[in-house]
């Protein structure tokens, strides 16, 4: 795996604690979360950045948001108890197949 492809798996991670991060902020009005967020959002972007300068930005930001959805998603349920159904299964399943497949795809 080249390391263009590592910047956007961290990236995608990233994406996953900035996203969760929003909810604890509870609307910017604490300041370590707050901290957290943002210091993530930025390390995101950054890696993104630099994962962009070698795959194409179609492929590069479909599977950032990707990552960011499936991880969002995951830990909606194990934290904040959000509702797991089996239609939500199903199009996170569908996600995780289009991630792979457009990794699999891309030269």
């Amino acid at each position: 795996m080249s390391l263009a492809w590592g910047y956007l798996i961290l990236a995608g991670l990233f994406e996953v604690c900035w996203a969760v991060g929003l909810k604890y902020t509870e609307g910017f009005t604490k300041p370590l979360p707050t901290i957290f967020t943002i210091v993530t959002l930025a390390l995101s972007m950054y890696l993104l950045a630099k994962a962009v300068q070698t795959i194409p930005i179609g492929t590069a930001y479909a599977i950032w948001v990707g990552i960011g959805a499936l991880g969002a998603v995951t830990l909606g349920v194990i934290l904040f108890q959000e509702p797991l159904s089996a239609l939500r299964v199903l199009f996170v399943t569908l996600l995780l197949i289009s991630i792979i497949g457009l990794k699999m795809t891309s030269s």
